[in-house]
């Protein structure tokens, strides 16, 4: 599997990563044999968030970390900045400096190493001070706990309003994107059209991200809406699968590593994140990290997700 750049770092990820966010509900041995697959397919980064599995994942994975792999051999980016309240529905964000800086330690602690190669802030605060965000990563990186940073689900301008009083280098977002979650082209496509598509969501954020040498990597790409199902076999994306069945054939591959392979094709040089627990799955669609899709394939499949191309 190709590995890129991530950003204007020295870190080199593999252009699918293992998405960790479910593996607390792994038995540990299914968990190794899991980590060790990816790991065979080439696969070199391992995505975290300090509130899957209210931290059971990290631990999970850390155990592993100190009994079956060698910490230089991979790299681990983690997230943080959601909280949960006092009550059970009550959720909330919070990028202070002061959280920031505990979550971490509670991060390292809990994935049982000195660093992370990446970390990224989870969601935009509404109450951020990007101040106080710049003071966190300073501290966090003098320390030697994070080597690098990046954000997660921010648009351009609040990308840029980050970066404008952090020091060093954003890397990396994270943002929805797949066939049938598509809004970050659509605007593109639709350009100069009165079509509800053409409107802008995140304020161009797709060609700011390539201008700006920022690495994107996309969450849930067999998802449709926000979390409203998954596409494959659903009777509302029946065209789709057709495509991605019709495609896969002549390329040898599963309708869920076409999926993957068309975020891939995008000239962006996206990461994908994949976040299933079934190993053989996860085998399956990495192999579409050596498949190039065709201009007619990358259309055809986005317009069989039910997009215009006017």
């Amino acid at each position: 599997m190709d590995r890129i750049k991530l950003g204007d770092s020295e870190l080199e990820a593999s252009r699918i990563v293992l998405g960790c966010m479910r593996i607390s509900e792994m038995e540990t041995n299914a968990l190794a044999r899991h980590i060790s697959t990816a790991i065979d397919c080439g696969i070199n980064l391992f995505d975290h968030a300090d509130i899957y599995g209210r931290g059971e994942c990290e631990r999970k994975f850390g155990r592993l970390l100190t009994t079956e792999l060698n910490r230089e051999d991979i790299l681990i980016q983690s997230k943080c900045g959601i909280r949960q309240g006092s009550g059970k529905d009550i959720q909330y964000y919070d990028l202070s400096k002061s959280y920031i800086i505990d979550a971490v330690d509670g991060i390292l602690e809990r994935l049982s190493t000195e660093y992370l190669d990446l970390l990224m802030l989870h969601r935009p605060d509404a109450l951020m001070e990007p101040e106080e965000i710049s003071e966190a990563f300073d501290t966090l990186y003098d320390a030697g706990k994070v080597r690098h940073f990046g954000l997660s689900n921010f648009n351009a301008t609040q990308f840029d309003f980050v970066q404008k009083y952090v020091g060093r280098k954003l890397i990396t977002n994270q943002v929805q994107f797949g066939p049938a979650a598509s809004h970050m082209v659509n605007s593109g496509i639709q350009a100069n059209t009165p079509f509800d598509g053409a409107a802008d969501r995140d304020g161009g954020l797709l060609e700011k991200s390539r201008l700006d040498n920022v690495t994107l990597q996309a969450w849930s790409p067999f998802h449709y809406g926000y979390f409203e199902g998954i596409i494959m076999d659903d009777p509302k994306f029946e065209a789709l699968n057709e495509v991605l069945d019709d495609i896969g054939r002549s390329h040898g591959i599963t309708k869920n590593a076409v999926a993957v392979a068309w975020i891939l094709r995008h000239p962006a040089t996206m990461q994908t994140i994949v976040g299933t627990t079934d190993t053989s799955r996860l085998e399956d669609i990495a192999k579409a990290g050596n498949v190039r899709l065709n201009r007619e394939e990358w259309y055809r499949i986005y317009s069989a997700a039910g997009n215009m191309v006017p």
